[in-house]
Formats: structure tokens, sequence, C-alpha cells
């Protein structure tokens, strides 16, 4: 079994941060593993606070996993300020993990702020050179580029100016655009479009982590670049699509509904 690991902060809903991605992960038929760097309280309606885990113990957590289990893949989400960006950056250089994944989350869905503002030069100049793959959406590679983005074009020159930084492969995000749900890849050379029909719905808490956990699963699974954003788009407009109605505001997407639906696989024995 190909296993995964997520360092990320971690949200008490179950709708974004850790437990989003062990959920993805496990949809993927991965082995997934968690390194807390920040404990979130938030439900679907608002951020009430963050407590930051100390640098040491983040440190320690990505020594466990490495000094016994090992990664196919590592997908990085929530990093709120420059101590804890430097505790992972020092560890990804020390273990030299193969697929890394980051998704530069800088607010919740609802628009509380995750990361310190101060620490977006730390972010650009220690985590982005160590992505295999960056995927900020509009407003966090407009923060990255430091230019505006009003469609399409200005998502091309976005990621490639984020390239330039040093992440190998960026997925700039349309979701906060208008028309279709539109996203492109820069591996460096091409552009690759990947476009679904929006879908309209308030439900859509953790579509960030999902979609970079999902991806990181695909590579670890072993597809190229290109298979793995176009199947983790599939799977995340299946998760929009029949997201989940829960509490008052932004409602999470639905992980599981491929297992929801069909249940679980008989093996050729009839073993569940």
């Amino acid at each position: 079994m190909k296993k995964v690991l997520s360092i990320a902060g971690s949200d008490c809903s179950g709708g974004a941060g850790i437990q989003a991605d062990l959920k993805t992960f496990s949809a993927h038929g991965i082995f997934g593993m968690s390194v807390i760097v920040s404990v979130v309280a938030e439900n679907t309606r608002r951020v009430i606070a963050i407590q930051d885990i100390t640098p040491d113990m983040i440190e320690k957590q990505i020594d466990a996993i490495f000094e016994d289990i090992g990664t196919d893949a590592v997908k990085i989400g929530m990093l709120s300020g420059t101590k804890s960006m430097l505790a992972v950056a020092k560890k990804l250089k020390e273990y030299k993990p193969e697929h890394v994944v980051i998704d530069p989350v800088m607010y919740a869905k609802n628009g509380c702020p995750l990361m310190n503002p101060d620490s977006i030069d730390t972010m650009i100049k220690e985590i982005i050179p160590l992505a295999d793959v960056l995927t900020p959406n509009i407003p966090e590679a407009e923060k990255i580029s430091g230019i505006a983005i009003e469609g399409i074009r200005d998502m091309e020159r976005a990621a490639k100016l984020i390239h330039e930084l040093g992440a190998k492969n960026v997925i700039v995000k349309g979701g906060h655009a208008i028309g279709n749900a539109s996203d492109i890849l820069f591996d460096g050379n091409t552009f690759s479009h990947f476009s679904s029909e929006r879908i309209h719905t308030k439900n859509t808490h953790g579509t960030g982590c999902t979609f970079s956990a999902a991806i990181t699963s695909n590579l670890a699974l072993g597809m190229d670049i290109r298979s793995a954003v176009s199947q983790a788009k599939d799977y995340i407009t299946g998760a929009i699509e029949h997201s989940l109605a829960i509490g008052k505001g932004h409602g999470p997407t639905n992980h599981f509904y491929d297992l929801y639906k069909n249940g679980l696989r008989k093996s050729d024995t009839n073993e569940i």
C-alpha cells in the first residue's frame, strides 16, 4: 500500500486540513499519516482560534514518520507562521521525500486568515522552492506573484512567475473566478488547462485541501503530473457536486461519495 503524509493544520469540524487530507487519501486507497502544525478551532462559519504546535514538536512528528514508515509522497497544507515554515523546510531538506505537493493555505473558506501575512516572504523563500507541485488559488497566486488576476491569461502569467520562484509545477486554481471552474498547470515549458462546469453550491469547505491531497495521492500511485491533476479534478468535482449541507455556513465536500453510493467492493472470494 502506498503511504502519504500530510503536514498541515487540524480542522476540528472535519471538512478541511488534516481531516480532509486523511479522508481523501483513504478514498484513493492510500495509507494516510499526519503531522499537525496547528490546532484550529473552526467550523463551517468561522475560525475561532489557532494554536500553533511548537517547532520542536513539528520536527519530532516528522522524524517519527521518516525513521520508521517513510512516505511515497508528502502534502503540505496550512503553515501559519515563520517558525512552522522553517521547521518543515528543515526536515524536507533533510529527508528529501519524493513528490512534495504544497497548498499555500492563506485563508479559510469564510475569509478568515490562516497564515500570518508577515510570513509570506518566508513562504516564498523557504517553502515554495521545495515544491514539486504548488497549488495556489487565485487570491494566493496574486499574493505570491504580485500581480492582479482577472482572467486566464493572468492565471498563466502568475503561474510562470511562481515557477520562477522555484516550484517545479504550478497549478493556479480558478475556483474564485467567474464562469467554468478552470485550473491551469504550468510545468516550466507548457500550459495544461483543466475545466469543469461550475457547481453552484455554498458547500465548498475544504476544496483546496481535498484537491491537493488528491493530486498527492495520484502521484504516489505512479501517475504523471497531468494525469494526477486530471484525475484529481474529476474527484473534487464529484465531491463538490455531492457536497454535504452540514453546519450553518460553508458545508464540506463529500470525500466518500463513491463509497456511500456503491458500498465496499467485494473480492473474488466474496470477502469484504
